[in-house]
């Protein structure tokens, strides 16, 4: 897919030294994100400002029941996105309350009551892909009926991985917390299939880091083997 077809986008998460994302399997994020410095919560929110939308899955809404709203900065909140295969968000979701615009994402395998129900609590709802949500169908939708140009991913690691392996983010921000917390299931930055050659290996190039209050930042660009580090 062209760059001019889809957002740009950038994938945006705060992970420990060992790589993880939550404390074990299950457990909502929110518990390491009260670890962050206040200066790197104020860039996570000033980060959420300056995109037209923001990207998480439905498991992530399940267990950590977040916004995706801007509240620490000023600025609009962005348009929130969610795929779900089979539309199963909780009818006490945040993402559907009215503070945001919210789409939901789902396949063709969706109950229609489910899609019916979301409709009626005043979310939009993209049907892309048969038994799965066609991610860069999506993207496409997003870019042309939503007018979104500029994407953040908070995502767990079964959409980071999706998102990859369908080379569809531009950039990477981490934000660093001085942790390990172990665990083999521990759910990690990115999950997905596992690969069988270095090959397959997705790299990266590093085009800055900085302290953000006490927390390391890096930044970096997907190459993709193009070489150039400027994403698809």
């Amino acid at each position: 897919m062209a760059d001019h077809d889809r957002p740009h986008v950038l994938m945006m998460s705060e992970i420990t030294v060992d790589g993880k994302l939550t404390l074990r399997r299950g457990a909502s994020s929110k518990i390491l994100m009260k670890y962050m410095a206040p200066e790197t919560e104020i860039l996570l929110h000033q980060t959420r400002a300056e995109c037209d939308a923001i990207m998480v899955g439905a498991n992530t809404i399940r267990i950590d029941n977040s916004f995706l709203t801007v509240r620490l900065v000023e600025g609009k909140s962005p348009l929130r996105v969610i795929p779900s295969n089979r539309a199963d968000i909780p009818p006490d979701a945040n993402v559907l309350g009215p503070d945001a615009q919210t789409v939901i994402a789902v396949s063709e395998a969706a109950p229609a009551e489910k899609i019916a129900w979301l409709r009626e609590s005043g979310a939009d709802v993209v049907v892309a892909g048969k038994s799965q949500v066609d991610l860069p169908e999506l993207m496409r939708v997003l870019k042309s009926d939503y007018g979104v140009s500029r994407m953040m991913i908070e995502g767990g690691p079964t959409l980071n991985w999706s998102m990859l392996n369908h080379r569809l983010v531009d950039e990477i921000r981490l934000i660093h917390l001085p942790f390990i917390v172990g665990g083999a299931d521990t759910p990690s930055l990115v999950g997905g299939m596992h690969i069988e050659t270095e090959k397959e290996m997705i790299r990266l190039s590093l085009k800055r880091y900085f302290m953000c209050g006490s927390n390391l930042v890096t930044e970096w660009n997907l190459l993709y083997g193009d070489g150039d580090g400027s994403g698809v």
